[in-house]
């Protein structure tokens, strides 16, 4: 009888079925990338105008906040690994504990104590010590649902399908979010938030678990990540890259509701749609990984975000329908950021042979710096803008043009920078023939 071949746990992702692997796997994404909404896009804007908190004060305290939290993803990722080392169950049970904190963080964030609400002072320590609990939950539910996917392995279309499944949920999440709090309201986010947080970690509880890996490197005998040069040089394309996206982020209510001065109503459709674009680019980028490779479609990529989000500069007063324009096809370029660059990282794990054992240790990193470009967008433009005149509800037209500048311009010329060095770091090198050993002649 012909041998019958058994799929690997990778394989399954791609085979018949696999929409149910990927979603058991996957969902936990959705209200993760949730709540990252209203962490890292809502929240200044809603203490900015929501309670009158100066812009400079406020960009120190997330700054503040941010670093910290980044600071603490290296070991969140490193006591991942010590808890996989010790079961499945371990990780499902840390992140479980994380998330419930995460929702009630979320809910005291936005809702702050009503004695703090009439001075900046108590109300940014409050802000300051609550980030920073919740962030910490956050990166402890984020850096486990995230090894887990990468100790899955395979090959490269087998890797970008499982990140693509976790991202593309993530960008439900996110859809979600930004339509809810307008028409739902606070409230009833932070309480759908709780809802998908529950049913997503029940459905990763049930999916697939990665194959065992070989026992844990000691602290004595573990090589840190800094020294593989694969991946300072991967995380370098990834932190410039991350920046490039970071900066708009973090300016766009302010850009939509002061330079386009566009109607509360169409926020959402903004937001919406770019990710909603996103989300269904996502098979379209998976087609053409076999034929350019993982390096080669993030680079078109990126190209393709600069020739459509540099129009952006070019907006003004009631321009709603261009930006919609640029959202679209932004949005479309987005879904290389999301599913390609973590693909590259496990790729890398496995050449390395630290897939199944440090997984957290290089993903602790990884966070690191996706916070840390969040903490500098937030930490720098805010101040920044603050200093050149600009302030939210302003008219003046040099302050607004500042803002244009610094959403539209400033991010089109770091994804520039980062996709000269994904060239010159990553694909050049992978293209250049391997040097040949001269033969010598026998004596």
């Amino acid at each position: 009888m012909p041998a019958t071949h058994t799929p690997s746990v990778a394989e399954r992702f791609t085979g018949p079925g696999a929409w149910r692997e990927g979603l058991r796997y996957g969902l936990l994404g959705l209200p993760l990338a949730f709540v990252a909404l209203p962490l890292y896009v809502l929240l200044p804007n809603h203490y900015a105008r929501s309670f009158g908190v100066p812009l400079a004060a406020l960009g120190m305290v997330l700054l503040g906040t941010r670093l910290f939290d980044a600071l603490l993803d290296p070991w969140i990722g490193r006591w991942c690994d010590r808890l996989f080392a010790r079961s499945h169950r371990a990780v499902l049970g840390a992140a479980g504990a994380a998330a419930a904190v995460l929702a009630l963080g979320l809910w005291g964030l936005l809702f702050p104590l009503p004695a703090l609400r009439g001075g900046s002072t108590g109300l940014l320590v409050w802000a300051g010590a609550l980030m920073a609990v919740t962030y910490a939950a956050y990166s402890v539910a984020s850096v486990a649902h995230q090894s887990w996917g990468a100790r899955l392995g395979g090959n490269e279309v087998q890797r970008s399908r499982v990140q693509a499944w976790r991202e593309g949920l993530a960008l439900a999440g996110v859809l979600i979010a930004a339509v809810l709090p307008t028409v739902g309201g606070l409230a009833m986010t932070v309480g759908v938030f709780a809802a998908l947080l529950a049913i997503g970690w029940l459905a990763w509880s049930s999916a697939l678990a990665p194959p065992p890996g070989v026992q844990l490197l000691t602290t004595r005998t573990a090589a840190s990540p800094w020294r593989e040069p694969r991946f300072v040089r991967l995380l370098a394309v990834f932190v410039v890259n991350g920046t490039a996206s970071a900066v708009p982020a973090t300016l766009v209510l302010f850009f939509v509701q002061d330079r386009l001065q566009a109607p509360a109503r169409l926020e959402p459709a903004f937001l919406g749609l770019y990710f909603l674009s996103a989300a269904l680019s996502l098979p379209l980028w998976l087609q053409l990984v076999p034929r350019l490779g993982l390096a080669r479609t993030w680079l078109t990529g990126m190209l393709l975000a600069v020739a459509t989000f540099v129009w952006t500069a070019t907006l003004g007063s009631g321009d709603t329908v261009p930006f919609l324009i640029v959202c679209a096809l932004s949005g479309i370029a987005l879904g290389t950021d999301l599913a390609l660059p973590g693909a590259l990282l496990t790729g890398l794990m496995d050449e390395t042979g630290e897939r199944g054992q440090r997984e957290g240790a290089y993903l602790g990193w990884w966070n690191f710096a996706a916070k840390f470009n969040l903490a500098l967008a937030a930490g720098l433009a805010l101040p920044l803008l603050g200093a050149l005149g600009y302030a939210p509800g302003t008219r003046d037209p040099e302050a607004l043009q500042t803002l244009t500048l610094a959403y539209a311009l400033l991010p089109c010329a770091l994804k520039l920078l980062a996709a000269g060095l994904l060239y010159v770091l990553l694909i050049r090198p992978a293209a250049a023939p391997a040097p040949t050993i001269p033969h010598k002649a026998l004596p």
